[in-house]
């Protein structure tokens, strides 16, 4: 079956760095595309950054632009989320999900479109 597994979520000082995982199997990886999601205490899951299945498009939310970068691996069926300049707001339980080429990226920030979740992985942001 199907599985997305994100790691490398941890707490992290203001200004500091993490970059996160999701390895993926049971599919092939090389036709999905694939975003990041994020969801912080109270507050809905909302999009963080996706990348096409070529990877040669990405597109982020306005509050991680400029700051985060989405990147994959297909030799490794890993995506990748490096997050620089960490702020508190950034503190959420993020989540990896996959899309199986049917919208352009245009459509990604909409969770409704993924097929495929991963269990999420915490990332606290705080001094």
């Amino acid at each position: 079956q199907v599985q997305l597994v994100e790691s490398g979520g941890g707490l992290v000082q203001p200004g500091g760095s993490l970059r996160l995982s999701c390895a993926a199997s049971g599919l092939t990886f090389s036709r999905y595309a694939m975003g990041w999601f994020r969801q912080a205490p109270g507050k809905e899951r909302e999009f963080v950054a996706a990348i096409s299945w070529s990877g040669s498009s990405t597109l982020y939310a306005d509050s991680v632009m400029g700051r985060f970068t989405i990147s994959r691996d297909t030799a490794k069926n890993t995506v990748y989320l490096q997050m620089n300049s960490l702020k508190p707001e950034d503190t959420a339980v993020y989540y990896c999900a996959a899309e199986r080429g049917k919208i352009t990226i245009a459509a990604m920030p909409i969770a409704y479109w993924y097929d495929y979740w991963g269990q999420g992985t915490q990332v606290t942001v705080s001094s």
